[in-house]
């Protein structure tokens, strides 16, 4: 008889989990019951020896922060050998975020690791995360390669997952039907995440230079520009070039991606996003906000110099890019 498969469940709070309180819900659930209730009355794999852990503080997902990830990433690492696969159970509100970040630093990890939650706590009328959570132990259990995310029936790659509702029970998508098979190159021994100051700026019409200068004043560590279609902005705002341009020659990332779930940025393509392009601003290619904003924490975790943020945020770390937009490193950054 071969050996039982070995799965650990690590809860880092949640809706999942949520109990009522004064304060209106907050994680405090029993979720080593609930899941022991569950595995004993659902039909889950045969032949599953279960773990349970939590992290040193469990939190709504709304706070979690670069360093919760990287709590995540080395409990993952610390039990690799004491178990075969891991699901991570966590808050809708950041959960396709810590995916990717979890993605991005485990590239050689060689567990599956399945992050899932639910729209509805345990124990409430129409919880979705009985299903939520059988499903992840099965993909878990299964061997399903590398970072990924369950929920609603669907395994999501857990670089491409967007989050689309916080009502309906199919909270989570892909944007893109293609997968990303496109030579990966993910570093071997990465640094720790580490916060970083990245902003999210959302263009409006009738946003001016004077407003984007007072959102990245004092100057973040890098900007991410949801501007619209594939990569368009106000063109003929005064100033505005000129604003984006001297962010970009202090230092300062601007990464340019769309307020449209499903497109691929091109800043030569139309002339109202040449002007991005021209001050130096960089093409997120078809990455979900959650990708770009964990990937540029990771890069500069790293210590990539900012001028080297493009070659790197180009580069299909994780399977974050489609392969027709993917690019290969080049010599030099590859060697370093």
């Amino acid at each position: 008889m071969p050996p039982a498969r070995r799965i650990q469940f690590l809860y880092t709070g949640g809706t999942i989990g949520m109990v009522p309180s004064p304060r209106g819900f907050e994680p405090g659930g029993d979720i080593h019951a609930h899941i022991q209730k569950i595995v004993h009355a659902q039909n889950t794999p045969a032949g599953l020896d279960l773990g349970f852990a939590q992290l040193r503080e469990i939190v709504d997902s709304s706070n979690i922060t670069p360093d919760h990830w990287q709590e995540i990433i080395d409990h993952l690492r610390a039990h690799r050998d004491g178990y075969d696969g891991f699901v991570v159970l966590h808050g809708t509100n950041t959960l396709a975020h810590s995916a990717a970040a979890v993605a991005l630093a485990l590239t050689g990890f060689d567990r599956p690791v399945v992050f899932t939650g639910s729209q509805i706590p345990f124990g409430m009328p129409g919880s979705d995360a009985v299903g939520n959570v059988i499903g992840a132990l099965t993909a878990a259990a299964g061997g399903t390669s590398g970072v990924s995310l369950y929920f609603d029936n669907t395994l999501l790659s857990g670089t491409r997952a967007t989050k689309i509702s916080a009502l309906d029970a199919h909270g989570f998508i892909n944007p893109y039907t293609e997968q990303s098979d496109a030579p990966r190159h993910g570093r071997a021994d990465p640094a720790p995440y580490r916060r970083h100051d990245v902003a999210v700026v959302t263009l409006a019409p009738g946003i001016t230079a004077a407003r984007f200068r007072a959102m990245t004043t004092p100057a973040p560590d890098a900007v991410i520009l949801r501007a619209y279609g594939a990569g368009e902005g106000p063109s003929d705002e005064p100033e505005l070039e000129q604003a984006i341009g001297d962010l970009v020659a202090a230092g300062t990332p601007v990464v340019v991606m769309s307020q449209c779930l499903h497109t691929r940025i091109d800043l030569t393509k139309y002339a109202a996003a040449q002007f991005l392009h021209r001050c130096g601003a960089i093409g997120a290619h078809d990455m979900s906000l959650e990708a770009v904003y964990a990937k540029l924490q990771f890069l500069l975790s790293q210590g990539i110099p900012a001028d080297q943020i493009g070659t790197w945020l180009h580069t299909n770390m994780a399977g974050e890019l489609t392969p027709d937009t993917a690019s290969s490193l080049s010599t030099a950054v590859r060697a370093s």
